[in-house]
């Protein structure tokens, strides 16, 4: 399995220094990547008494792109993974053209992992349709993918239109990994049909899971052992779960140090190194 660290978004500050300490602490502890949550914006609770989602105005969030895009040249190894970029809410070319960029500068270490979301404030306020939002990201997926393997493309869907126009730089591979994220049967369905990977929960069903993911991959004539599977785990995880996370089919862990109680930044950075020491040898 390869190991990651979440970047710890809500706990670590904004102070650049410390941001790099932390990713360039990571790339020397041996970790293979490093991996960010997307939040544009954050709903103020005021004004909304039964707010029920995770993230408000208080949770603090660094725009994944530019996060990766200041670390690609404080590191030289690590891999930068969003997980998960809410894609649906954001023009498709823009993110090619982003994510290209980042991919390009950091000499191909992105993979790119995308999502629906679940924040109908983001959506209106960055102008998208929250209830067209899966199907939308099917022709989404497709037209990125077309914007980094061709220099000009003409491309015309139900949502999306180009003529004769494409991106500068391209990917380096020509092709940028993306993964999906989410449970819901309709997504895991669609991992098996188009995703390179898949960020699934740990859950008690999550073999099953598997196994309907591998069903759909085989029945779209893909070969389900080309699809990763990553789990997000906290630093406390055992041995034996990571074992048996591995057993099921899983191939990625990133090891996650918000929401554990710790007291400042250096708290994190401990955190991760400990868990390095006592996990490192199923890596």
């Amino acid at each position: 399995m390869k190991p990651g660290v979440v970047f710890p978004q809500t706990e670590i500050s904004a102070d650049p220094d410390i941001i790099a300490t932390f990713a360039t602490t990571a790339e020397s502890l041996g970790y293979d990547h490093m991996l960010a949550y997307d939040h544009v914006l954050g709903a103020n609770t005021a004004s909304r008494p039964d707010w029920q989602g995770p993230y408000t105005t208080e949770s603090m969030f660094q725009e994944p792109f530019v996060l990766f895009s200041y670390l690609a040249g404080l590191t030289k190894t690590i891999e930068f993974v969003t997980a998960v970029i809410i894609l649906p809410q954001r023009q498709t070319a823009l993110v090619a053209k982003q994510a290209a960029c980042l991919d390009s500068i950091s000499r191909g270490r992105l993979r790119l992992g995308v999502g629906t979301g679940w924040n109908q404030v983001e959506y209106e306020g960055l102008g998208e349709n929250f209830n067209n939002r899966g199907e939308r990201s099917e022709e989404q997926i497709d037209l990125l993918r077309r914007l980094w393997k061709d220099e000009a493309i003409d491309f015309e869907g139900k949502w999306h239109k180009i003529t004769d126009a494409g991106l500068n730089p391209l990917p380096e591979r020509r092709n940028i990994p993306i993964w999906l994220g989410g449970m819901a049967p309709q997504v895991i369905d669609r991992v098996g049909r188009i995703a390179d990977g898949w960020f699934p929960f740990v859950n008690k069903g999550l073999a099953d899971q598997i196994q309907q993911m591998h069903k759909s991959a085989k029945k779209a004539g893909r070969d389900p052992a080309s699809i990763g599977i990553e789990c997000i785990v906290p630093t406390s995880t055992s041995a034996d779960l990571i074992k048996s996370l591995q057993d099921q089919g899983v191939t990625h862990f990133a090891l996650v140090t918000m929401n554990q109680g710790l007291a400042n930044p250096q708290a994190h950075i401990d955190a991760i190194k400990e868990a390095r020491d006592r996990l490192g040898n199923l890596a």
